[in-house]
C-alpha cells in the first residue's frame, strides 16, 4: 500500500476525535433512549436472553453463557459491563420492577457483591416477556450488529415507559442521567388519563402519580418540590429513612429505634457507613442515649436496631441521626435521555409524548403487519372455497396437466393450451379461472381430507373471522382514538398482572432542626501515656501534681474544650481531634484509647508529633524524614474541617521522623542514628507547603536515618551516650553535608 501522509491541525484533530468519542459514550453506552428507557447494553442483554429462548417457564441458565453469547453477537466491550448490567436487572432493591430472574448469589442491599458469572444462573421474568419482548418481530426495525453478522432490534418494543418504572443512572461525558424509579400502576394510570386529556396539568399529574417510589422503600421528604421538578426535569428528592419506636414490654426491656425501611441512595456500603456514623456519634456522646447498635436485617427486609437508656429523648435521638447520618439525603434529579437522536432533559410531559410517539409508531405496524397476513389468509381461503366449489375442474385439470407448471397457468390465466382434458365439457370452463399465485399455490398444495364437509365449514368459519380481524385491524389503523383504546386496554391487562402496592410515603416534612450545645470554654490539660491512653484533666488538677503527671505521661498539652489537637504520624498522616469529644477523666484513671476518638491507627502508624492546633496561629513547623528531608510549613496549612489529610508527601519508603514549633532559634542541629551531627543556619530551610517533599538536610550514610532534631538556644546542651555535649560548640557547616562525628 502507498504511504499516504494527511496533514491536518492538531487542535481540529483532538477537537473532531474527542467530539466523536463523547458522543459516543452518550448515544451508545451511558445514557437511555426515551423511547424503551434501556440503554445498550441493557437491551442487548434482554434481546439474547430472549434468542437464547430463557423464558420464566424454562430451566435457569449460566450467567457466564449469557455474557458470552451476548459480547460475541451484539456488545464487544467487555464482560464485565455485560455481567455488571444482568446483575442489576436482576435486583429487586435496585430496579422498580426486575426484569431477570436471577439464581445464586446477586448481590445484597448492604453492598455485597455478585457471585462470578461461572457460579450463577439467570432467566427473564414473565414481566419482561410480556411487556419487553413481545410482538418483537412485528414493530421495531433491526439494525446490524457490530460486525453486520447479526441482527439487533434498534430499540424493544416496550408497552410501559420503562424510563419512569424502572429510572435510570449514568455518566456520559459533560453529562448525567439520574431518573427515580416510579410505581407501575400509578405510571399506567398517569398514561390512560394522559391519553384522554393531553392538555392536563402538572398537579393533575401528580394527583394520579404522586411522585417517585423507590423499592426499598422510605420517606419522601419534599413533597413541595415535585411540581417544579417534574417541569423542568432537573432538581433534588430529600429521602428519609422510616424509624419505628418499640417499646420495652417489661421493665428489663430497653425501648428500642428500629430503621425498618432507608434512603434508595444508602443501598450498598452506606448502611455500615450508617452504622460506623451511629457508632461515632455515641462514643463522641452526641447520642448518649444509646446502648447497643445492631444490624437484623436479613432476606425479609432491613432491620436495624437501637438499643434505648431509660426516659431517652427519642424526638431529639430522631433529629440527630436524619442531621447526623445518612438516613436523610438527596437524590439529583436529571431526566436526561437520548431523544430522536440527541440528548435531552425532559419534563415528564416530554416522556410522556416520546412515550406515546413509541406506543403509536409500533401499534400501526404491528396492525400494519397482522392486516397484512389476514389479508394473505383472506386471499388464500377465498381460492380454496372457490377451488372446492370446482372441484372436479380443478382434478381434470390436475390429471391433463403434463407438470406442476401447466397446471398452475391454467389455474391463474385459464390457459388451456397444454392441458389434454379427459372428459369432455371442462375446457370452457377452465379458461374462465382466474385464481391468483397465492391461490393456486394453496390449491396444488391442499389435502384432499380438505373436501370433507365439516372441514369445508372450518375453511368457512376461517374466512369468515379472516374477514372479522380485516375489519378491526382497518378500524384501528383509520383512527387514532381507536388506537388509544387499544393502548388503553392493553396498559390496563399489564397492570392487573402485575402491579405492586407503593412502597414509599411522601410527605412535605419540617427540615430537622438539630442545635447542638455548645462548648463551654474551658482550661484543660490534655494527657496521653506511652501506650495511647488519653484524657484531659482540669487545670487545677494538673498544677497540684505536675511532678506525677510528667513522669507518667509522654504528652501533656495545655488547651482549652474549643480547640483542636493535631496528631501527626510517620506514615505522613495528620489526624485532627476536637478537645471537647476527649472525655475528663481523674488522676488514677486509664483514659480512652486515641484511636477511639480520631482516625488514628496505631496498628499502621506511630505518633511522629502532638500539638494543640489552637495556638499555632503564626507558627511554622519544622518537618523532617528518616532520610533528612528538610522544609518549613506555616501553620494555616493545617486548618481544616478533615479529620484526617497529608500532613507532608514522601518519597517511597521515607518516614516522617520529626514535627517542631520553630521559635527564634537562629540554627538547627541535625543527629543520626550513627552518631553524626550537622548544625546550620535556619535560613537555609525554604518555607514550602504541606504537599511537597522538602529539601535535604544531610547527606547519610547507606545504612543510617535521622534520628532527632535539636534548636540550639533550647537546648545548649545535650545528653548523648551519657555525656553532655553542648551544641555550640559544632562548628556550623553546610546544608547537605555529611555532618561530624562527636568523639565522647
Amino acid at each position: 500500500m502507498a504511504e499516504k501522509i494527511v496533514t491536518t491541525e492538531f487542535s481540529e484533530e483532538m477537537q473532531r476525535s474527542y467530539l466523536n468519542y463523547s458522543m459516543s459514550v452518550i448515544t451508545a453506552r451511558a445514557i437511555p433512549d426515551a423511547r424503551d428507557g434501556l440503554k445498550p447494553v441493557q437491551r442487548r442483554v434482554l434481546y439474547d436472553m430472549g434468542e437464547l429462548k430463557l423464558g420464566h417457564d424454562k430451566p435457569h441458565r449460566k450467567s457466564a453463557r449469557i455474557v458470552g453469547d451476548t459480547m460475541g453477537k451484539y456488545h464487544p466491550h467487555g464482560d464485565s459491563s455485560i455481567y455488571d448490567t444482568l446483575v442489576v436487572l436482576s435486583q429487586d432493591f435496585k430496579k422498580g420492577m426486575p426484569l431477570v430472574d436471577g439464581h445464586g448469589n446477586f448481590g445484597s442491599i448492604e453492598g455485597d457483591g455478585a457471585a462470578a458469572m461461572r457460579y450463577t444462573e439467570a432467566r427473564l421474568q414473565k414481566f419482561t416477556e410480556e411487556v419487553y419482548l413481545k410482538d418483537l418481530d412485528k414493530t421495531v426495525h433491526f439494525v446490524p450488529n457490530y460486525d453486520e453478522q447479526e441482527q439487533e432490534p434498534e430499540v424493544l418494543p416496550v408497552r410501559i415507559p420503562n424510563l419512569l418504572v424502572n429510572g435510570s443512572e449514568g455518566i456520559a461525558v459533560g453529562m448525567s442521567t439520574s431518573i427515580p424509579t416510579h410505581n407501575l400502576g400509578e405510571v399506567i394510570d398517569l398514561v390512560q388519563a394522559y391519553i384522554d386529556h393531553p392538555d392536563m396539568t402538572t398537579d393533575e399529574m401528580l394527583a394520579i402519580m404522586p411522585g417517585p417510589d423507590f423499592p426499598t422503600g422510605g420517606i419522601l421528604a419534599n413533597q413541595c418540590d415535585l411540581k417544579e421538578i417534574y417541569e423542568t426535569g432537573v432538581g433534588r428528592l430529600r429521602l428519609r429513612g422510616k424509624i419505628e419506636v418499640e417499646l420495652g414490654k417489661r421493665r428489663t426491656d430497653r425501648d428500642k429505634l428500629v430503621i425498618t425501611e432507608i434512603p434508595y441512595t444508602m443501598i450498598g456500603a452506606g448502611i455500615n457507613k450508617f452504622l460506623t456514623d451511629v457508632a461515632e456519634l455515641v462514643e463522641t456522646r452526641k447520642l448518649p442515649e444509646v446502648t447497643d447498635i445492631s444490624n437484623q436485617s436479613n432476606k425479609d427486609g432491613i432491620r436495624i436496631v437501637l438499643e434505648l437508656k431509660k426516659d431517652a429523648d427519642i424526638d431529639r435521638i430522631r433529629a440527630v441521626l436524619y442531621k447526623k447520618t445518612k438516613l436523610e439525603d438527596t437524590f439529583g434529579v436529571n431526566m436526561l435521555a437520548i431523544a430522536h437522536g440527541r440528548p435531552e432533559t425532559l419534563n415528564l410531559r416530554g416522556i410522556l409524548n416520546n412515550y406515546l410517539e413509541f406506543q403509536y409508531e409500533n401499534t400501526e405496524r404491528k396492525y400494519r403487519v397482522l392486516l397484512e397476513k389476514e389479508l394473505e389468509k383472506k386471499e388464500i381461503r377465498e381460492g380454496l372455497i372457490h377451488a372446492c366449489d370446482v372441484i372436479d375442474l380443478i382434478i381434470a385439470i390436475l390429471r391433463g396437466a403434463k407438470n406442476l407448471k401447466d397446471a398452475k397457468a391454467c389455474l391463474m390465466e385459464g390457459d388451456t393450451s397444454k392441458i389434454q382434458f379427459r372428459t369432455p365439457g371442462f375446457e370452457e370452463d377452465a379458461k374462465q379461472l382466474r385464481f391468483t399465485e397465492k391461490q393456486a399455490t394453496a390449491i396444488l398444495e391442499m389435502r384432499l381430507y380438505r373436501l370433507i364437509g365439516l372441514e369445508i365449514m372450518a375453511l368457512k368459519k376461517e374466512y369468515d373471522e379472516c374477514v372479522k380481524k380485516i375489519w378491526q385491524y382497518e378500524k384501528i389503523l383509520k383512527s387514532r382514538a381507536n388506537m388509544n383504546q387499544v393502548i388503553q386496554a392493553d396498559l390496563a391487562q399489564i397492570k392487573k398482572e402485575f402491579a405492586v402496592p407503593r412502597k414509599t410515603r411522601i410527605e412535605d416534612s419540617k427540615p430537622v432542626v438539630y442545635e447542638e450545645t455548645p462548648v463551654q470554654i474551658q482550661n484543660v490539660v490534655f494527657v496521653m501515656d506511652r501506650f495511647g491512653y488519653c484524657k484531659l484533666l482540669d487545670q487545677s488538677i494538673f498544677d497540684r501534681n505536675q511532678e506525677t503527671v510528667t513522669q507518667d505521661y509522654r504528652y501533656q498539652i495545655p488547651c482549652q474544650t474549643t480547640d483542636k489537637l493535631c496528631i501527626f504520624t510517620d506514615i505522613g498522616n495528620l489526624h485532627q481531634v476536637r478537645v471537647s469529644e476527649i472525655p475528663f477523666g481523674k488522676l488514677k484513671d486509664k483514659g480512652t484509647p486515641i484511636d477511639n476518638v480520631s482516625k488514628y491507627d496505631g496498628s499502621k502508624e506511630e505518633i511522629v508529633s502532638l500539638v494543640n492546633l489552637g495556638r499555632l496561629t503564626g507558627q511554622l513547623l519544622l518537618f523532617a524524614t528518616r532520610r533528612g528531608m528538610v522544609k518549613q510549613v506555616p501553620a494555616e496549612e493545617f486548618i481544616t474541617n478533615n479529620r484526617t489529610v497529608a500532613a507532608t508527601k514522601l518519597m517511597e519508603g521515607d518516614r516522617l521522623a520529626v514535627v517542631r514549633i520553630i521559635g527564634a532559634e537562629n540554627d538547627l542541629v541535625l543527629q543520626t542514628a550513627d552518631g553524626m551531627f550537622l548544625r546550620f543556619s535556619m535560613d537555609e530551610i525554604p518555607e514550602l507547603k504541606k504537599n511537597s517533599r522538602g529539601v535535604r538536610g544531610i547527606r547519610l550514610g547507606e545504612q543510617d536515618t535521622l534520628e532527632r532534631v535539636w534548636f540550639v538556644g533550647q537546648e545548649p546542651q545535650i545528653r548523648y551516650r551519657e555525656k553532655d555535649v553542648s551544641l555550640k560548640r559544632l562548628k556550623i557547616a553546610r546544608r547537605d553535608t555529611k555532618g561530624t562525628k562527636i568523639r565522647l
